[in-house]
């Protein structure tokens, strides 16, 4: 008996519990009077963000985007996990304002694939173990795609020196040069 009648108030409750908690949710998520319109165009779709303009790049894609592989690792731009391509450059977004960025080609990970295929470099990554866990793979990737358009993939140390701004923890370093090695015979 206590039981049901446990089940019964939390049935008349529980509807007014929700709504105070949809209240609550859009009394904290009012407009910040400081955003301001930025379009970015990631991966050939324009996306109008109202955003604070301290946010960056790297926020923007994660957290108003849903664009998940650009990592945020230090936050410092020390590591390179966040590195997309913008305008073919390859840039770190945790260093970059997403507002310094309005109107310029931004492409992650996701957006190098194409035709369900994956891109040159991703399946040279694949077949020659350039990843381990993961976490440093996709800044890993654009950083190899711009690198070989740049043309400074013509030796080991080459690739090494232009790829040392990507650290990868798990120590794939010699998957990761096989890789490009591979790729720039391919077409980027």
């Amino acid at each position: 008996m206590i039981g049901s009648a446990a089940a019964t108030a939390g049935l008349l409750v529980a509807p007014l519990l929700g709504e105070e908690a949809r209240k609550n949710a859009a009394a904290t998520q009012q407009a910040d009077p400081n955003a301001i319109p930025v379009a970015l165009d990631v991966n050939g779709k324009v996306h109008q963000l109202e955003l604070d303009p301290r946010t960056t790049l790297l926020d923007a894609l994660r957290e108003h985007l849903d664009i998940t592989g650009p990592k945020k690792g230090c936050d410092q731009g020390a590591c390179g996990a966040c590195t997309v391509l913008i305008d073919g450059r390859r840039v770190l977004s945790c260093l970059n304002l997403a507002a310094m960025n309005s109107g310029k080609k931004i492409v992650t990970v996701e957006g190098l694939a194409g035709d369900g295929r994956l891109q040159a470099i991703q399946a040279a990554f694949i077949r020659n173990d350039g990843f381990q866990c993961g976490y440093c793979t996709s800044g890993q990737i654009c950083s190899a795609v711009a690198l070989i358009r740049e043309g400074r993939a013509h030796s080991d140390a080459e690739i090494r020196e232009w790829m040392s701004g990507n650290v990868c923890r798990c120590g794939c370093y010699l998957g990761i040069v096989e890789a490009v090695k591979e790729a720039s015979n391919a077409t980027v």
